[in-house]
């Protein structure tokens, strides 16, 4: 064979293309496409402010059917929730992720199929959308087409996932299931994504499982600005609760559905055990979808599942129950929880305040002087969550303006994201990437980590921009 001919048949390098969860934390989209394959790793929906909520309508930048494969990282809305959407835009390939990734992705997309919904039918009931008639971004119909598409991948195992492209999930110790997966390509390149990293102090997972090395990196940069502090987040997180509890107020908590509502009951049965909270106060959770998650990890916990730390395994059931807690799964049951005055803690979703049923419970709350609202999670600029911690003395939500009094309590050690020394210390013992790129992340947050990277690990660290393309070398 000649060395023209050898080199007409030579492997192109993939290529690269980043589609989302750039410059924000939400709608996390990575493409890479060799002469044979194109991969989607994640396939999240936009959150926050209304321009990033906009692109969730745009089209797939590229024929949806041409797409081979998805990859998920975990079940979280930003990191999975536009699939239904790719589905109805073509895509039918298959859809690789953990077990657990596979029934909590089902529960997150189901739910956020029947709020798009409920939320077009309130938009052509009351004439709020420019469209006519206004539509689901997809609803549950698509979501019965995209779990068919599911096939689940044990972590530690190597997966051809399509034709020369194979895929290991490791475990990323962020939420149940969640991993951060390595690509080895058809030119033989390998490409990691850290999806979301989980923290080595989180109350009930393991901690993630260490960077080992790839050609190139994509790297969450959700908190790469921040050092969590978990001891002094729960003794902030205790004091504003007995605080209220004190003046006869009530504390409402907006926690993510996975993940985030297991971890504040695990800390309230923590600290009534040990004495640091009254056992009468009443605590609900109200949310079906956080119930339905919740079920997921107590069978995690029954099936003593290698992801559940081992301390945890031993107390049982037990970490995730601060009785007396109660379950609001009817419409019924979380309209009553509307009359419960005095002291009490509601858990609610979503974690951002965006929607759902906790817009009820703060519409009643923030103007109480009495009340506190606690904040555990990350909040995403033009969320109102975000609002909430930057000051806000009025929150627009269900058609007004509600006017902010309670207390407003930030406690971001509480959060499973990584800080910027722990994403440090997953990387420290790998060996360089030619390429790491800083994505799931605040511009802010992205840059301060890429200078750490650069002036610890001497590695090339860049911010991408939104579509650009860039070549796996």
């Amino acid at each position: 064979m000649t060395d023209a001919s050898q080199a007409t048949t030579r492997i192109r390098p993939g290529l690269l293309a980043f589609l989302g969860g750039v410059g924000t934390v939400t709608g996390s989209k990575f493409m890479i496409e060799t002469d044979h394959v194109r991969t989607l790793v994640d396939c999240g929906l936009f959150q926050g402010a209304a321009d990033l909520r906009r692109l969730n309508w745009r089209r797939f930048p590229v024929d949806a059917s041409a797409v081979h494969a998805v990859v998920l990282t975990h079940a979280h809305l930003d990191h999975c929730g536009y699939l239904p959407r790719l589905v109805r835009q073509g895509f039918h390939g298959d859809v690789f992720c953990s077990p657990h990734t596979a029934r909590l992705a089902e529960i997150v997309l189901r739910d956020s199929a029947r709020l798009q919904v409920e939320q077009a039918d309130h938009c052509n009931r009351y004439g709020h959308s420019k469209h006519r008639p206004a539509e689901p971004l997809y609803d549950e119909m698509d979501v019965d087409h995209t779990m068919r598409l599911v096939r689940t991948v044990e972590p530690g195992t190597e997966t051809e996932i399509a034709r020369d492209t194979r895929l290991t999930l490791h475990h990323a110790g962020h939420i149940l299931g969640s991993t951060w997966a390595l690509l080895t390509l058809e030119d033989g390149h390998t490409l990691a994504s850290s999806g979301d990293l989980g923290r080595p102090a989180h109350p009930l997972l393991r901690p993630p499982e260490p960077f080992t090395g790839a050609d190139v990196l994509l790297l969450e940069s959700t908190y790469g600005n921040r050092h969590h502090d978990s001891d002094s987040s729960r003794a902030v997180f205790r004091d504003a609760l007995n605080r209220t509890f004190a003046r006869g107020g009530t504390v409402v908590i907006p926690a993510f559905a996975v993940d985030r509502t297991e971890v504040v009951l695990h800390e309230l049965a923590r600290l009534r055990t040990a004495g640091e909270l009254p056992r009468a106060v009443p605590a609900y959770v109200d949310s079906p979808m956080a119930l339905a998650a919740l079920r997921v990890y107590e069978e995690a916990l029954a099936a003593r599942s290698p992801e559940i730390r081992p301390e945890v395994l031993e107390a049982g059931a037990s970490v995730l129950d601060p009785a007396p807690f109660s379950a609001a799964r009817s419409v019924e049951e979380s309209m009553a929880i509307q009359d419960v005055t005095g002291p009490a803690v509601i858990v609610s979703a979503s974690g951002m305040a965006t929607g759902g049923r906790i817009l009820r419970h703060l519409a009643r709350l923030l103007p109480g002087s009495q009340n506190t609202v606690v904040i555990v999670g990350f909040a995403a600029a033009g969320t109102r969550a975000r609002d909430l911690v930057d000051g806000a003395r009025t929150l627009k939500m269900l058609g007004g303006y509600v006017p902010v009094r309670a207390e407003v309590v930030n406690v971001p050690g509480l959060s499973a994201h990584a800080d910027a020394g722990e994403l440090l210390s997953w990387l420290r013992d790998a060996p360089a990437p030619n390429a790491t790129y800083l994505v799931h992340g605040e511009p802010e947050s992205a840059e301060a980590l890429r200078t750490r990277i650069d002036r610890s690990l001497g590695w090339t660290a860049m911010v991408p921009r939104s579509g650009e393309r860039v070549l796996v070398r």
